[in-house]
């Protein structure tokens, strides 16, 4: 009696009225909304959240020696996550933005395209498990550093798109589809990369790398990137599990880390003994390769914030439709209803703002203003989204009472695995000083991309880039580099909202009008957002 019943079998894109939205103004076509749907009902189904909690529950294990001893380094999963994998390789999360360029090699500088169809599905899995993407992630945004080694892309890029996963530990070229993960930091550097130590040195048309790695994302993969110190300086490097021979390469893992949450994916400390390595890029340019991974990585940590975020606020407002309190369903509640219409407007906002960078990266080939944009807003949405996913989730668990505290209700899971998407791909501080750079070393684009953002924005547009111009011009700048990048996303987020709902985008408005400083401030603190009621009717159906 007065159980809410579980929040299962939920198509996530028919459930979802922003996300649907969002997707039409991308211009996608009916056949590829057709296939959204149904990505939807696939991964809004009981069955995969059961996957998902399995593979929880079931952490990967390292295996470091076989029976006899020898090494082994292989790590092991439970059949879970390899079902989840199987899913979303089959869906092309790991590399659909570059079906065109495998399908016309040899044409240079391949461009990611589909960027908004696949942000929309990786919304979605995220709902089911976000655990599983790490890879996903790398394995596409991988691309787009190995373009600067185009022999070695031509060789990697056929399997790369792949659909058919292969868990296995064999040589890649016995695969038809590969991950690759990512090894950057150490631990006498961590972000600072240039204090990296590791040390790779010429062995005729390859390397040899010896050192270690801190953080080694996804040692199951088949290949890595990683940045090492060569005679011309750090210079980006492609590491495979296997030598060209077949040997198994000299890749060590230590340990897997013991994490607050991801806990279905694998995160290792590494060593590497003389591995074979590919040089990627010229020496001496590791960062410059290495940064063309960044925006796209960058972007998935905030599209799938915005997901953990979705999925909370959608837990919440379920269960609030079906539990009754002091002889009231509590949506009916004055105080819970306010609390949830300030969480949908932040969801709604979170969104708009993720799916709208998606289009700016498909069209920033042809349209410099829109690569413009993106440079400027994918650094700052990832820190505004990211930051305010923990503290969502936060409220969404207590507004289902104990049972959001419980392990078997989800929400417990997602509250710890989203504090890693505001660590991994540049912490907050790195977020806001990468916008300052970006504004000191393009100050013209940067400037037009305001102007832009401002008039699309209305009324409270140009107010707004009054401020945020200001800061930039200020001696102190650096110290105001939070404040700077929280307003552009914010921003960035008005001039998103203002091509859909009227009645969204005013809510929205008013609040920057006020002044609220969301991230200050409790949910629902300062009062029902206008139109409120068509906040929450946007949520779910009825």
């Amino acid at each position: 009696m007065n159980q809410s019943p579980p929040f299962r079998d939920t198509n996530f894109f028919e459930a979802d009225r922003p996300l649907r939205d969002a997707v039409a103004r991308s211009g996608t076509p009916p056949r590829q909304v057709a296939e959204l749907s149904a990505f939807g009902a696939a991964w809004g189904s009981g069955e995969v959240a059961d996957l998902g909690r399995q593979a929880n529950e079931n952490p990967p294990r390292l295996r470091t020696v076989d029976p006899r001893g020898e090494r082994l380094d292989d790590v092991e999963f439970h059949p879970a996550y390899h079902d989840l994998m199987t899913r979303s390789m089959a869906a092309g999360l790991h590399a659909s933005g570059w079906d065109a360029a495998a399908s016309t090699p040899g044409h240079g500088r391949p461009a990611a395209s589909g960027q908004a169809l696949r942000a929309a599905r990786f919304y979605m899995a995220c709902q089911a498990e976000a655990g599983h993407l790490c890879p996903l992630t790398m394995t596409h945004a991988s691309v787009a550093a190995l373009s600067a080694a185009p022999e070695t892309l031509s060789r990697w890029l056929p399997r790369i798109v792949g659909r058919r996963y292969d868990g296995a530990l064999r040589p890649w070229w016995e695969k038809d589809a590969v991950t690759l993960g990512m090894g950057m930091t150490e631990r006498q550097g961590g972000t600072d990369v240039r204090a990296n130590v590791t040390a790779a040195l010429p062995a005729g048309d390859h390397y040899r790398v010896s050192g270690q790695k801190w953080f080694m994302s996804a040692p199951m993969c088949d290949a890595f990137l990683i940045l090492a110190q060569a005679p011309g300086g750090l210079t980006c490097f492609l590491v495979p599990r296997f030598e060209p021979d077949g040997r198994v390469n000299g890749l060590r893992l230590q340990r897997l880390k013991d994490k607050l949450g991801n806990r279905s994916n694998a995160s290792s400390e590494a060593v590497f003994e003389m591995a074979y390595a590919e040089r990627v890029g010229d020496e001496g340019q590791g960062v410059r390769t290495i940064i063309g991974m960044v925006q796209l990585t960058r972007l998935d940590c905030a599209v799938a914030s915005a997901g953990l975020m979705r999925m909370g606020l959608a837990h919440a407002v379920h269960h609030a439709r079906h539990r009754t309190a002091f002889q009231r369903r509590l949506i009916d509640q004055p105080l819970m209803r306010t609390v949830l219409a300030d969480m949908a407007l932040e969801v709604e906002a979170a969104t708009a703002l993720a799916m709208r960078l998606a289009r700016a990266l498909d069209a920033a080939p042809t349209d410099p203003a829109e690569a413009a944009l993106a440079r400027l807003a994918i650094p700052a949405a990832k820190y505004l989204i990211c930051k305010q996913a923990p503290d969502l989730l936060q409220e969404a668990m207590e507004c289902l009472g104990g049972n959001g505290y419980v392990e078997e209700f989800p929400l417990a899971r997602a509250y710890r695995e989203a504090p890693v998407n505001a660590i991994w791909e540049g912490s907050g501080n790195v977020m806001a000083l990468d916008v300052l750079r970006a504004a000191a070393r393009s100050p013209d684009a940067v400037a037009a991309v305001l102007e832009a953002l401002g008039r699309q924005a209305g009324e409270v547009g140009p107010p707004m880039v009054d401020a945020i111009v200001s800061d930039l011009r200020a001696p102190e700048a650096e110290r105001r580099a939070r404040r700077i990048t929280e307003a552009i996303a914010r921003l960035a987020a008005m001039a998103s909202l203002t091509e859909g709902d009227p009645d969204v985008a005013d809510a929205y408005a008013a609040r920057l009008r006020a002044g609220t400083e969301f991230a200050a401030s409790t949910w629902g603190a300062s009062g029902p957002p206008d139109h409120a009621d068509a906040l929450l009717a946007r949520v779910l159906p009825a």
